[in-house]
């Protein structure tokens, strides 16, 4: 099998050394050079031309965010930024994922040795990386608008009106994993102040990163934007983004309002997770509920899209197009759970239409 050639960017000698030793520790995965800052890394990175870069974001001289621009333009290797849980540290995180970062992998705040915790959050990121077409689908989208196309599995159903007749709104589920924090960006700031439906997002992302994230996404939209609190009222118009470190559920009360949850259990391998947010809100809105699965690695949110579809809902799936890393949706494409396959930038008009069935 062959190796996959990783260079590492980092300020810190000691960094380094912990970065090569995770990344070596899988047998398919080589750090075939290190570099010291953005310069170095630049030039470490037309000289070796790795299949993957990780990147330190805040470094002397030349950033990692002006390497990153220049690694991406000349479309050399996916970069994967690394970033401390600090204000600064997630700011310039965003803005290298809005420039074409692949993704990101944070520092724990402590010694080296707590790089332990992120081990196999590194691996599992530089792996999906270096999946064939990745460069492609960072640096290419633009190109192929004009190519792309919807794929429709059978008419939308109508709704029977039973959830929107006692609530006066319908759901949106989207669940998005690796690859999601830039693609989100393809979708949520092109959907309307007045959709009538409420928005549940997931977005697997280290919980002390959510706050800045969610603030993102509330300046770039039309849409209201609030990061969950147990107790706060659902309403359409708005975008929930899940907190970290727990699930998004719904509960609706006797007089039909739409109440948000955030429990901790069931124990899950994300958290929050895709599945259970989707399946808590079928539970309300039964088949006006609209489901849609992005970006990311693994299959969270593939069988809760199926229950979703089976039940009546509309569910759609990001095709391998646009799919920065096209596990998450292939997963319910193979279940059969999505009623329609598109690319990023055409899934805000999806839901809009969906919305309006």
């Amino acid at each position: 099998m062959k190796q996959i050639k990783v260079l590492v960017c980092d300020d810190s000698a000691l960094m380094r050394r912990s970065l090569k030793k995770i990344i070596e520790s899988d047998p398919q995965l080589k750090v075939v050079g290190t570099a010291r800052d953005g310069e170095d890394s630049v030039a470490k990175a037309r000289e070796l031309l790795p299949d993957v870069i990780t990147m330190d974001v805040l470094m002397p001289g030349m950033d990692g965010i002006t390497a990153l621009q220049l690694i991406h333009e000349e479309k050399i290797a996916p970069v994967i930024m690394v970033s401390y849980y600090t204000q600064e540290g997630a700011e310039s995180t965003f803005e290298a994922l809005a420039l074409g970062a692949f993704d990101f992998v944070p520092k724990p705040e402590g010694t080296i040795s707590d790089m332990a915790a992120v081990h196999h959050d590194i691996v599992d990121k530089i792996r999906a990386a270096a999946r064939p077409g990745v460069v492609r689908r960072l640096t290419g989208k633009a190109d192929k608008r004009s190519r792309s196309h919807v794929q429709r599995l059978g008419p939308f159903p109508r709704s029977t009106g039973r959830n929107t007749g006692r609530t006066g709104f319908r759901a949106v589920a989207i669940g998005i994993s690796t690859g999601g924090p830039k693609t989100l960006f393809d979708v949520l700031p092109r959907l309307p102040a007045d959709l009538n439906a409420a928005v549940f997002l997931v977005q697997h992302m280290p919980p002390k990163f959510i706050t800045s994230y969610t603030r993102r996404i509330a300046a770039a939209c039309a849409m209201k934007c609030y990061e969950t609190e147990a107790g706060m009222d659902a309403e359409a118009g708005c975008i929930y983004v899940a907190r970290g470190g727990s699930h998004l559920t719904l509960y609706q009360k006797t007089d039909g309002r739409i109440m948000i949850r955030s429990p901790r259990k069931p124990r899950d391998r994300f958290m929050p997770s895709v599945n259970v947010m989707m399946r808590s809100v079928l539970s309300v809105f039964g088949q006006d509920t609209v489901g849609v699965l992005m970006t990311g690695m693994g299959d969270d949110g593939a069988r809760a899209l199926k229950e979703i579809r089976t039940k009546g809902g509309i569910t759609i799936a990001e095709s391998e197009e646009s799919a920065i890393v096209f596990g998450m949706p292939r997963e319910a494409i193979e279940l059969g759970a999505a009623s329609v396959i598109a690319p990023c930038w055409e899934i805000a008009e999806e839901i809009i239409r969906a919305v309006s069935s």
